[in-house]
């Protein structure tokens, strides 16, 4: 009976153990700016939902193209009604796996791609994101990356009539906070 106890307290610790290396956030923020000679064109939104698992690799996140904020509402309309199709395409994903050890018990930072599929515009691309993990004091995570998205392959039309408002490509910066599980 003893030792059907200390094997229950052992697995039990080890599900916990397990279960603190998957990580989510609902609140991730993802921001783009786009430089062109007419205006520069930014947008923010902090409704990102991703998930971590830190044991595999795991990594996934949904975002709803109309979270996306502009500081001109005019701006938005257009981004969601022209270029993105928000109607049509209302989200873009990542999925794929972290490559690059990640240990939640060690502070620090470690240089880590993302590789995957990247959805956006209802077409998907396999790409390699280079980004930092940061493991913060008190057993949270930080997951930060700059890329670069070229409309075209995504198929976002650009307008003749505003090719001058708009980059073709678009700088893009994730940047997730996983509180500690």
């Amino acid at each position: 009976m003893k030792h059907i106890l200390i094997l229950c307290i052992f697995l039990t610790g080890s599900i916990h153990f397990l279960s603190a290396q998957k990580f989510s956030s609902k609140t991730g923020t993802v921001s783009f700016f786009s430089e062109a000679p007419m205006e520069n064109i930014e947008a923010k939104s902090e409704k990102l939902a991703s998930i971590l698992d830190c044991t595999t690799g795991e990594f996934a996140y949904v975002l709803q193209i109309t979270s996306f904020e502009f500081k001109k509402s005019l701006m938005q309309e257009h981004f969601n009604e022209n270029y993105m199709e928000s109607e049509k395409f209302p989200t873009s994903t990542f999925k794929g796996k972290i490559v690059g050890k990640i240990d939640p018990a060690k502070v620090g930072i470690c240089n880590v791609t993302a590789e995957g599929i990247l959805t956006m515009h209802g077409v998907d691309q396999k790409v390699s994101i280079p980004a930092q993990v940061y493991v913060l004091k008190d057993g949270t995570i930080r997951v930060v990356a700059e890329f670069m998205v070229k409309l075209v392959d995504y198929k976002i039309k650009i307008p003749k009539a505003v090719i001058e408002n708009l980059a073709e490509e678009i700088k893009v910066k994730v940047n997730i906070l996983y509180p500690k599980p």
